[in-house]
């Protein structure tokens, strides 16, 4: 009887452990400064994916994490794509940005910008070793 308590306390404490996690990874990914990337997959689709994005003064940044992302992917199809931002929404061409340079650079835009939340990411949730730097062109009419 005791054996049985103490493992369903156990699991219960696990639970609430994954619940608190997963609360933070929700708060962590989705709390502010998340843009809406869409872009037009290979079947003419629109996309809407959630990214955080960074700015300095050359422009706007994103990050894949892998290449096989679906916004990525699309973006090798056709690179127009709308960001949608809490402010604005317009239209760029999007630019992979080769080198370990561009990749440093914009890793250090994103630490700054998001701080102990880009930790967690980085962290527990992927590896932005092999990250894919990205930097939008604004289109104008």
């Amino acid at each position: 009887m005791a054996r049985a308590r103490v493992t369903r306390i156990a699991l219960g404490s696990l639970g609430l452990l994954l619940l608190v996690l997963m609360g933070v990874t929700g708060w962590v990914l989705e709390s502010d400064g998340v843009a809406v990337i869409e872009t037009t997959t290979p079947e003419g689709e629109v996309r809407s994916t959630h990214v955080w994005y960074a700015r300095d003064d050359t422009g706007l940044w994103l990050e894949a994490g892998t290449p096989t992302n679906g916004w990525f992917v699309d973006v090798g199809q056709n690179p127009i794509v709308t960001l949608v931002l809490p402010e604005s929404s317009e239209r760029y061409r999007a630019l992979v940005a080769e080198g370990d340079a561009a990749h440093a650079h914009l890793r250090a835009l994103l630490r700054e910008k998001y701080g102990f939340r880009d930790w967690w990411v980085g962290s527990l949730l992927v590896d932005s070793a092999d990250s894919i730097a990205v930097r939008l062109d604004p289109i104008r009419p």
